[in-house]
């Protein structure tokens, strides 16, 4: 594949590339909003799931992914993309796209999670996560800060899990159904999504005695006043984990915790190991946990919660470790030290511990206060749109903040021109015979 050349395409106006997004019609409602604004839209679908979610005319890729990178690049040049819209800059597709299309100049917008929970989503130039461009000096985020009004407050949402899981299903029933309509497709999963829902099931079918164990280690935990750290797994699929650490999985960085808890720690002070809550049960990682503490000496020190209340056990720690899990921006915030081993957007001098792990379980290290608000207002401002994916409402809040963004990073000619395009759509209209 040659070198791409610099973007010189002689076209004013924007338009937005989307590419996978999430099992969600929030691309779909935002692609409309921005058509609406009179900004070109286009859609590469990948697989039948990705076609059930956009409504809309697209193109399809069916190739394999080898082919993808040429595909793109003369893609670009054919429609004159000036914008690429995707959801997680790690996927194979995303990551090739990212390498393709900066050097051409394309501006790259990147969804995600919200770095902030609940009631946020992430929205980012560039990258998220690992690859995000957010300050990591102190000095450069406290003068950023200076010149950034206090971010508004979220309106809150109401969720909706049920429809959530129908829509997650329907995509994955979409892409099982009917594989031969995009031959070349492969998912980013790391786990067939039949065990990873023969797993929910058994979930489903036990949580009644996961929510009572979940209390009776509250109240536990609650009534000897207990002593401890908090250690919040992530996802084993999570690209956190996969691309944006120096474990190959949630196992290592458990042991590695664990080993060092056992060697370096002094009872009484325990470790509570917390499930993520979208964890789909197919690793038994209670299992897991204990035999890495009896392995180590320290299983009488140890415990396990699946569910429970995450901030009052962040409130009632000593400090919190983890890879880099949103956890740890919820963890700063309440004030609670607070170690990180992978990259993530919050590990920093004066907000993060600096040390080795063996020294934080004796000297943990607090976040730095003053700089953890500044840090939080340049993140709102940089990356936070109030809204969700899945529920109407939260959609529809997302993609009211969403639009500025994206037309805040857009030069004055491509506004001109969207503005341009829709007078004349309009005066198209007025002249239009009445039937």
């Amino acid at each position: 594949m040659s070198q791409p050349r610099a973007n010189t395409i002689g076209h004013h106006g924007a338009t937005f590339l989307f590419l996978q997004g999430i099992a969600s019609p929030f691309f779909s409602v935002l692609g409309t909003a921005l058509r609406e604004r009179g900004h070109g839209v286009r859609r590469i679908n990948f697989s039948a799931g990705d076609w059930l979610f956009w409504p809309h005319p697209a193109d399809h890729y069916r190739g394999r992914r080898e082919g993808w990178e040429a595909y793109l690049e003369a893609y670009i040049r054919t429609h004159t993309i000036t914008d690429i819209v995707l959801f997680g800059d790690c996927r194979p597709y995303h990551q090739a796209a990212v390498l393709v299309a900066k050097p051409m100049g394309v501006r790259i917008h990147v969804f995600e999670e919200g770095y902030v929970r609940p009631y946020w989503i992430t929205c980012e130039a560039g990258g998220v996560n690992g690859n995000s461009t957010l300050p990591k000096r102190a000095e450069e985020i406290r003068e950023l800060a200076r010149r950034l009004p206090q971010p508004g407050r979220a309106m809150p949402l109401t969720g909706d899990m049920a429809r959530r899981s129908l829509w997650d299903i329907s995509f994955n029933i979409a892409n099982i159904g009917f594989p031969y309509l995009y031959p070349g497709f492969r998912t980013h999963r790391p786990n067939h999504i039949a065990a990873e829902y023969a797993g929910w099931i058994r979930k489903f079918v036990r949580r009644r005695r996961t929510r009572r164990e979940a209390a009776r280690v509250n109240e536990i935990y609650h009534a000897i006043n207990a002593d401890y750290f908090l250690l919040p797994l992530q996802l084993d699929s999570d690209y956190q984990i996969r691309v944006h650490s120096p474990f190959l999985g949630v196992e290592g960085f458990m042991d590695r915790v664990i080993a060092s808890f056992a060697k370096h720690s002094q009872a009484p002070t325990r470790l509570l190991v917390k499930l993520h809550p979208l964890d789909s049960g197919i690793m038994n990682w209670r299992k897991r946990a204990r035999q890495s503490a009896k392995r180590h000496g320290c299983n009488d020190r140890l415990d396990f919660i699946d569910g429970g209340d995450l901030p009052k056990l962040i409130d009632g720690s000593r400090g919190v470790v983890l890879v880099n899990s949103t956890v740890g921006m919820l963890a700063l915030e309440r004030g609670r030290p607070t170690l990180a081993f992978g990259s993530a957007v919050y590990n920093l001098p004066g907000l993060t511990h600096q040390g080795d792990i063996d020294t934080f379980w004796h000297k943990p290290q607090a976040p730095e206060a003053d700089l953890m608000q500044d840090f939080l207002r340049v993140v709102m401002h940089r990356t936070q749109i109030n809204g969700g994916y899945f529920s109407r409402s939260a959609i529809e809040r997302a993609v009211a903040g969403v639009v500025p963004r994206l037309e805040a990073a857009l030069p004055p000619a491509s506004l001109a021109a969207a503005r341009d395009s829709l007078e004349q759509a309009d005066r198209e209209e007025s002249l239009s015979p009445a039937y």
